[in-house]
């Protein structure tokens, strides 16, 4: 097994070892992908405050998230296509955060479905909605999540049509990928993929296909999928959802105050301050920058999570010291689970726990608690004077 140091080091084996077209569909952002890369040179311009003569003994990462015991405050984001970056991708990845002790989310666009990651997982995770126009379908799928024991519903509310990523459609993305010329010519070069997908449990949208009436193939999937997302989504359609599910519910994609107050006011447990991966909405600001104004306009009175752009654990406790109270990991867990399946994800989460852990203990802190602003060195005018 090669050393692995860093996330960045998984990223080049991930690119080595996954197709193109899949590669790609991780590691791009919509438009001219400005906001995709904000997420992670904004948090370069925080730095750390180093301290020395602390008893350093005695540390731990662990704390809880919407209640839950984490090992540390970190959780795998929902990814679409993960059951593409490697085979039976959803269930490996369920089991290296089960076994490490922290949350992993299924998405709506998953290729395992609901259930094939419960048969396979002791312990209960999330589930990730996506609205869809056919509330039948929808209904039935929170059902499936409920009786698989999921133990928090996470709504996405920035995806109600999709931004456009220039790579996919240049890429001609897919699941199962169409065998077009370019497309076997790059298959041809990742054979070990090529392998392990022949003997994957699903090679399509587990949630989906057979469980949609006339959606039996990925002929009409692609039809269905293009038709059904919800862009009439509204806050009375997400109390309903939440009164639906009946337990804990986490609103992704909160980006301004104002719609994290709005979240509050829906009695949402948690929200996720995400501009879903730079994917969406190009020219929006990156979530650590939005981060201090949404923690401003609600306080304490709801769990803050952020998610998107975090590539390290120092980035990790940046985010915990302005004020988050846990942390989602997309990108750098899908290098681990394409450069090496299961033990890649473990990996990416021991670099990261690693990480966590030592610059904690040169900050001066030995506890997730104890993490503040007063371990950080913030750039004046870092939030931005924005005029609206």
């Amino acid at each position: 097994m090669p050393v692995i140091t860093t996330i960045d080091d998984l990223k080049r084996l991930h690119e080595r070892r996954v197709p193109r077209m899949f590669y790609d569909y991780a590691e791009s952002g919509s438009w001219t992908e400005q906001t995709f890369r904000e997420n992670t040179t904004d948090f370069e311009q925080i730095r750390l405050r180093q301290r020395v003569a602390v008893d350093m003994s005695g540390r731990s990462t662990k704390t809880q998230m919407i209640g839950q015991d984490v090992a540390m405050p970190v959780a795998l984001a929902p990814v679409g296509l993960t059951g593409m970056q490697h085979a039976d991708g959803e269930i490996k990845a369920a089991r290296a955060a089960e076994a490490f002790g922290v949350p992993f989310t299924l998405s709506t666009m998953s290729i395992n479905s609901i259930e094939d990651v419960a048969e396979a997982t002791t312990k209960p995770f999330w589930f990730q909605l996506y609205t869809m126009r056919d509330e039948d379908y929808v209904a039935r799928l929170i059902q499936r999540a409920k009786d698989a024991k999921c133990s928090a519903l996470v709504i996405t509310l920035d995806l109600q049509i999709l931004g456009q990523r220039h790579k996919d459609l240049k890429n001609g993305l897919s699941a199962p990928p169409k065998l077009t010329a370019k497309t076997l010519a790059n298959l041809a070069t990742k054979w070990s993929w090529g392998i392990g997908m022949m003997g994957a449990k699903r090679r399509s949208f587990g949630n989906i296909v057979g469980h949609v009436h006339g959606v039996d193939d990925t002929a009409n999937l692609g039809a269905w999928t293009a038709e059904q997302f919800d862009p009439t989504l509204d806050w009375g359609k997400i109390a309903k959802l939440k009164e639906q599910w009946g337990g804990k519910v986490i609103l992704k994609g909160i980006l301004d105050a104002d719609d994290a107050r709005m979240a509050l006011k829906v009695g949402a447990d948690a929200i996720i301050v995400s501009n879903h991966g730079g994917r969406q909405l190009d020219g929006a600001i990156s979530s650590i920058r939005a981060l201090p104004s949404i923690l401003e306009a609600v306080g304490d009175q709801i769990e803050v999570h952020l998610d998107s752009g975090i590539r390290s654990g120092q980035d990790v406790l940046k985010a915990m010291a302005m004020g988050a109270k846990g942390t989602y990991i997309g990108r750098a867990f899908i290098y681990g689970l394409g450069a090496m399946g299961q033990a890649g994800v473990t990996s990416a989460l021991e670099v990261i726990h690693k990480e966590l852990d030592l610059s904690m203990a040169l900050c001066g802190e030995t506890s997730v608690a104890g993490l503040g602003k007063h371990n950080l060195l913030i750039p004046k005018g870092f939030e931005g004077d924005w005029q609206p």
